[in-house]
């Protein structure tokens, strides 16, 4: 997609369905504001995603991708920031927001913009190094 124009169609090498979190180290969410919404209700989408979260795997998201965290239901007490329009979103599901170009909380890498990418490529790399991120219960 460029922005809302679709532009070029790719392979994949396995629907999100047939994928077992199980078998990653790590997910990456880019951003964009057409297909973040249409993931967010893709329950195969939200069932991998919150999987993945859920078992301290590190996780980034860019921009508006964070809508995919709200429906996992696990980013009460989380913080993290996104494009400033995801702010009231992100507060309404539980999450502290933060304007910062980048921010980590214990695996949980997120980013505003397209700006923000080498703060955030840095962070998640990092990230990845360190392995699962297993949260204390408050």
């Amino acid at each position: 997609m460029d922005h809302q124009e679709k532009r070029e169609s790719l392979p994949v090498d396995r629907r999100v369905s047939e994928a077992d979190p199980g078998d990653y180290d790590g997910l990456v969410l880019p951003g964009g504001v057409v297909n973040a919404d249409r993931l967010r209700v893709n329950p195969d989408a939200v069932r991998f995603t919150r999987a993945i979260l859920d078992s301290g795997t590190p996780v980034g998201v860019i921009c508006h991708r964070a809508w995919i965290l709200i429906e996992t239901g696990l980013i009460r007490r989380r913080i993290l920031t996104s494009y400033p329009t995801l702010r009231t979103d992100l507060q309404n599901a539980g999450a502290r927001w933060v304007d910062e170009e980048v921010r980590s909380d214990h695996g949980l890498v997120s980013s505003r913009r397209p700006a923000d990418l080498p703060a955030f490529n840095s962070k998640i790399i990092e990230e990845f190094a360190e392995g699962l991120h297993l949260r204390k219960t408050v």
